[in-house]
């Protein structure tokens, strides 16, 4: 079965850095979408940035000139934060999913397969 797992979210004062890492346990696990999602207390889970297996990447308007999300292989990926914000406190999720659209870039509504339990993230002086 087919684990996702994140990492490193803490605590960090605005305007410093964290970069979360997320690992796909299947190493026959072929990659489509994969994204990051957040959800704070109170709110909706929204799209922080989605990337596919040609590196296109598609971010919110909320983490451009920010965040930047990459992938070193099928099973990895990464979110760097830069600049944080108390606003950028939440929950942070990794999806993924073996298929990608046609073309363009992966959506943030796109039927992700599988989620991780998530890392919390905390700006806070």
């Amino acid at each position: 079965q087919v684990q996702v797992a994140e990492s490193g979210g803490g605590l960090v004062q605005p305007g410093g850095s964290l970069r979360l890492s997320c690992v796909v346990s299947d190493d026959t696990y072929r990659s489509g979408c994969m994204g990051w999602f957040r959800q704070a207390p109170g709110k909706e889970r929204e799209g922080v940035a989605t990337i596919r297996s040609d590196g296109k990447a598609k971010y919110a308007d909320s983490a451009k000139g920010r965040f930047a999300i990459s992938q070193d292989n099928a099973n990895r990926l990464y979110l760097q934060m830069n600049s944080l914000k108390p606003e950028d406190t939440a929950m942070y999720y990794c999806a993924a999913d073996p298929d990608e659209p046609y073309g363009g870039t992966c959506p943030f509504h796109w039927e992700y397969k599988y989620w991780g339990q998530g890392t919390q993230v905390t700006v806070s002086s």
